[in-house]
């Protein structure tokens, strides 16, 4: 993971501290916020607030613990790779377009140069001071912008290296999550085509059950029939 791209991420939402913490959540889960506090020597409050700020911008994810002798919560924090590497890569694209936007401003318009004062101005700014420093009276020299266009065009080379590089760890990381949804789907599916079977076993069970005692009523039925039968025989013999 870029640690040193991470840590620049991390500093702006929550400052220094807050890339201190990201150093304690990479590679963990549910890391226990006492242990954080302990390790970095603040107060729970200190750390809550930092994570807490973290948790605005989705980049950690939380559970939760009640400690059932003093009645209190304790937090335990993850960090959401994936949501730290799309913020990662907006900031990365946002440089590389204020970079881009420079870089087209220096291709077609002119700067000029005060050697006395080193400053640099904009034509517009020269043509208003008649092309002369209103600081020293030194005049103005046309600027070379082809020093600053090169080191412009490396810089937003390198942003897009980092860029490649943050997007493959995103697309490994979806890749994995997608992968454990499916495993998850498929453990969610199975689970249900077993209970479902098992509902089906117990329908029929009791379908038999039922059919039993039908079969016991008729049967009883029968007897009974035959009995009354029996008997009128019995009674017709005795009245002859």
């Amino acid at each position: 993971m870029q640690i040193k791209l991470l840590n620049d991420v991390i500093s702006d939402v929550a400052g220094k501290q807050g890339s201190d913490i990201l150093q304690l959540l990479i590679g963990k889960k549910d890391v226990n916020e006492f242990i954080i506090a302990k390790k970095l020597k603040l107060t729970i409050n200190q750390v809550r607030n930092i994570l807490y700020k973290l948790s605005n911008f989705s980049l950690v994810t939380f559970t939760r613990k009640k400690d059932r002798r003093k009645g209190w919560y304790t937090y335990f924090w993850t960090l959401d790779d994936e949501k730290v590497l799309e913020l990662l890569n907006k900031k990365l694209e946002n440089e590389m377009a204020n970079l881009k936007q420079h870089l087209k401003s220096r291709k077609i318009k002119r700067f000029y140069f005060c050697k006395t004062c080193k400053t640099e101005v904009s034509e517009e700014n020269a043509l208003l001071h008649e092309f002369t420093c209103p600081e020293c009276g030194e005049v103005y020299e046309l600027a070379d912008n082809s020093k600053i266009t090169n080191e412009l065009e490396k810089e937003i080379n390198k942003l897009d290296r980092q860029k490649e590089n943050v997007m493959q760890e995103l697309d490994k990381i979806k890749k994995e999550k997608g992968k454990k949804r499916d495993k998850d789907m498929r453990r969610e599916l199975k689970k249900k085509q077993k209970e479902r079977a098992k509902k089906a076993k117990l329908r029929k069970k009791e379908k038999k059950k039922v059919e039993k005692a039908k079969s016991s009523k008729k049967k009883i039925k029968k007897a009974r029939n035959k009995k009354k039968i029996k008997i009128r025989k019995v009674s017709k013999k005795k009245k002859k």
